[in-house]
């Protein structure tokens, strides 16, 4: 703590952002950097406490308080502070894959958390963590880590979103050969197809790929795992590998899907032609404007735009997605945005039973809703409505025209007790719109992924795992669980009726070797022959080097294995946890590694 004052002189400072009426015109970021002097005296807020709640990731109430990956974050404010961004990009990637990514996406769980934001604004860690990563790039220090030896060992990695990347990066800087397998056409997964352009730069991801790619790290990409072959919008291929196929050849296979299925809005007119899911609205947004390098003369991407241009747009969803909703069809010419969010508009500031440091449940306005006020001169939400009828222009077309939108109020469940958001009746209410974006959050993995490897699920249809760890429930695991005893019994007449070999290295070459029972404890074993014979083998800890035209073993009991046969499922990041956070995804990739790492090696030291 350089500057015991620091959060008494200096108030916050966020850096600069491009004006609404500048920004709107382009899917570019509009977030600038601060000085360097004026970040150092950001960092210098920081009041080195105690009990730093910012790097807690704790659970309070429910809700998540202070980052996840435990960023050490008073330490790396008090280097930035000092002008040590070298030390501090090194003290960072200690515990964070990617800040590059959170940096822009994260909505900041370290500063809701910090004990500066409870009488004042809180310490600027995002872009402080944003100075150090984006220094340490100029620099040329970012460098995924290449090992001089490999263990063997070979890891299926089934989606490249964050937590999948995380898995892979630190699994590979371990020394095992990591192939990560995603259905779309480029790496990235969410970070990719997700999240609009304008919030995260495309570029920031190939950059880091581009790393990981030189690391030894292979990517494959057009490749649906489980699924079916087919042609992608742009006519490329999309191949398909089956759930068996991955573990005959992979030692563990590390399932980062995502939660990919979205929720739907039952309502009458459903099947009218105009309403779409967000993800896959903001999807093809995005793969039209890399596909044609942001050209917004291109015939691809005038196309795109005149799904939205002039056209009245409801988006269904007030989350982080939704907002995303917003601001792109700003930019893609919207006439009007409208959102639509089922629960009543939060307080503006905390109230008595939303104490720090628990996640704050307040009011919100961001870029998206900030656009929208400039644009169209108020606030684009509407709260505590849905839409109870799509209405289509026509029965023949049938091209959307109207909805019907209800209002809803807070009531109890007289059979469960819980409080439900339930329709005013009398309330319905007719609007004009002929775009309709569905973002109302998400109900887990989809299925033909999670059928085609025989996971379990929980309630909330994610990959069900014991508390604490991230191997998946399934048929596959039960059999690579350690003690796999095989009932088989031979009973032969042999030359040698039982060996007890305690500490021994045994060579033995001969054109015939019966042994009906071996006992081997500790022993380093090279049998050469032509045949070989093994009726019960137990082997405790063993390094075993059979060289033979026929081995057959009618009884295995091994206690330490990982036969490719039968690899392992695990399982991280929204698969596993639900929809949640880049920053808990990136999390949960890093701790499914280690577990993974351990179980192959028998420790872990990632």
């Amino acid at each position: 703590m350089g500057n015991i004052k620091g959060f008494l002189e200096y108030d916050r400072v966020d850096a600069p952002v491009v004006p609404e009426q500048e920004r709107i015109c382009n899917f570019q970021e509009f977030h600038g950097r601060l000085s360097k002097e004026e970040q150092q005296k950001q960092a210098a807020r920081c009041m080195n406490c105690g009990v730093p709640f910012c790097q807690a990731g704790m659970m309070i109430a429910g809700m998540a308080s202070g980052c996840p990956l435990h960023n050490l974050v008073p330490e790396l404010n008090e280097l930035v502070e000092g002008g040590n961004l070298d030390l501090a990009y090194r003290r960072l990637s200690i515990t964070h894959s990617f800040p590059e990514f959170t940096s822009r996406v994260c909505p900041a769980l370290c500063e809701k958390a910090c004990t500066c934001g409870y009488h004042q604004e809180a310490v600027s860690t995002k872009e402080n963590e944003k100075a150090i990563i984006e220094y340490a790039f100029s620099e040329g220090l970012v460098k995924e880590l290449t090992p001089k030896i490999r263990t063997g060992k070979k890891i299926a990695v089934v989606g490249s979103g964050p937590s999948g990347l995380a898995a892979a990066q630190l699994l590979n800087s371990r020394g095992h050969n990591v192939t990560v397998f995603e259905r779309s056409d480029r790496v990235g997964g969410l970070l990719r197809y997700g999240i609009p352009n304008m919030k995260l730069d495309k570029s920031v991801i190939d950059r880091r790929v581009k790393l990981m790619e030189e690391a030894g790290i292979e990517f494959r990409t057009n490749v649906n795992v489980c699924g079916a072959t087919s042609t992608n919008t742009s006519g490329n291929v999309v191949g398909s590998i089956s759930a068996e196929e991955l573990r005959k050849e992979y030692d563990a296979i590390v399932l980062c899907c995502g939660a990919s299925h979205p929720r739907d809005i039952n309502a009458p007119g459903r099947d009218t032609e105009g309403i779409y899911f967000a993800v896959d609205f903001l999807g093809s947004v995005t793969k039209t404007l890399l596909d044609n390098n942001f050209d917004k003369s291109s015939a691809g991407v005038k196309d795109i735009e005149n799904q939205v241009k002039d056209k009245d747009v409801i988006v269904i969803g007030g989350g982080d997605t939704g907002n995303d909703c917003v601001g792109t069809c700003i930019r893609l010419g919207a006439k009007s945005v409208t959102q639509l969010e089922m629960m009543p508009c939060p307080p503006t500031e905390r109230l008595a039973t939303n104490p720090w440091p628990e996640w704050p449940r307040v009011l919100k306005t961001d870029y998206g809703q900030e656009e929208a006020i400039y644009k169209f001169g108020s606030d684009p939400r509407v709260y505590q409505t849905t839409v109870k009828e799509f209405i289509s222009s026509g029965k023949k077309e049938k091209h959307l025209k109207e909805v019907v939108l209800v209002s809803l109020e807070s009531k109890k469940d007289e059979k469960t007790g819980r409080m439900m958001m339930v329709p005013v009746e009398g309330s319905e209410k007719t609007v004009p719109a002929q775009l309709v974006l569905i973002a109302a959050g998400f109900l887990g993995s989809e299925r033909y992924v999670t059928d085609g490897f025989g996971v379990e699920l929980d309630a909330r249809t994610n990959v069900k795992t014991a508390p604490g760890s991230y191997a998946a429930f399934s048929s596959a695991n039960a059999a690579t669980t350690t003690n796999t005893v095989a009932t088989t019994t031979s009973t032969t007449n042999t030359d040698a009726t039982a060996t007890n070999i305690d500490t021994a290295t045994t060579k033995a070459t001969a054109d015939s070797i019966n042994i009906a029972t071996a006992n081997i404890d500790t022993a380093t074993t090279k049998a050469t022959a032509d045949s070989v014979n093994t009726a019960t083998a137990n082997i405790d800890t063993a390094t075993t080097k059979v060289t033979a035209d026929s081995i057959n073993t009618a009884t295995a009991n091994t206690d330490t294995a990982t036969t490719k046969a039968t690899a392992k499922i695990y399982t991280a990041g929204d698969m596993h946890r639900g929809q949640s956070l880049v920053v808990w995804a990136i999390a949960e990739g890093r701790n499914a590694a280690r577990e993974v790492d351990r179980d192959l090696m028998g420790y872990t030291n990632l």
